[in-house]
């Protein structure tokens, strides 16, 4: 993760990446995250203004490292449900090899620290937005039932963060996330 930062930058955020998730937002500092990082406070500021600059660039990288990986093999010209199934496979997968990149994301996307330039930027870039296009074409392909493509993809994503929540120091089979997949499916399909 944090591909195209350099060493320094990858360094702190990694290291605040780390400390956020041990003690919370609030108690991460940027002395706290020079001294665990063992890179300079003065090094840092050269890199980032602030501790806010640090967590949204941190924000920023993780949703693109995530929407890269749900997006991965998107696009190969297959059937929308296998697309559908190839987009969400893909998030699991992500959330359990990233657990600490993917809660963060569900515990900061609607933090005021996260500047609205940044939420901006993240949601023009992200894997919503694809997802929705698919969705989209389902319905007019009479696949899922006609409802808005945006509320559909967010129903089916807090349904899966909901359940590897619940399951997150479990590992998961193919057949139990295949299970939950057609279960997203259904939950928006015509039924066909």
């Amino acid at each position: 993760m944090f591909e195209g930062y350099n060493k320094v930058q990858k360094t702190v955020l990694e290291t605040t990446l780390q400390i956020i998730m041990k003690k919370e937002l609030q108690s991460t500092s940027m002395s706290l995250i020079s001294k665990k990082s063992g890179i300079s406070t003065g090094n840092i500021y050269y890199y980032f203004k602030s501790k806010e600059d640090i967590i949204n660039e941190l924000y920023k990288a993780v949703t693109k490292e995530c929407s890269d990986y749900v997006l991965n093999n998107f696009y190969d010209p297959t059937s929308i449900q296998e697309r559908f199934y190839r987009a969400w496979e893909n998030f699991i997968k992500f959330y359990k090899e990233h657990p600490d990149a993917s809660q963060f994301i569900q515990r900061y996307s609607s933090s005021p620290y996260i500047y609205q330039s940044t939420k901006d930027e993240v949601t023009k870039d992200s894997w919503c937005g694809p997802l929705e296009i698919l969705y989209a074409e389902a319905i007019k392909q009479n696949f899922f039932t006609e409802f808005d493509p945006h509320l559909m993809v967010q129903l089916n994503y807090g349904s899966v963060v909901f359940f590897l929540k619940e399951h997150l120091n479990e590992e998961l089979s193919d057949d139990m996330i295949k299970v939950l997949i057609s279960f997203c499916w259904k939950s928006v399909s015509k039924g066909k």
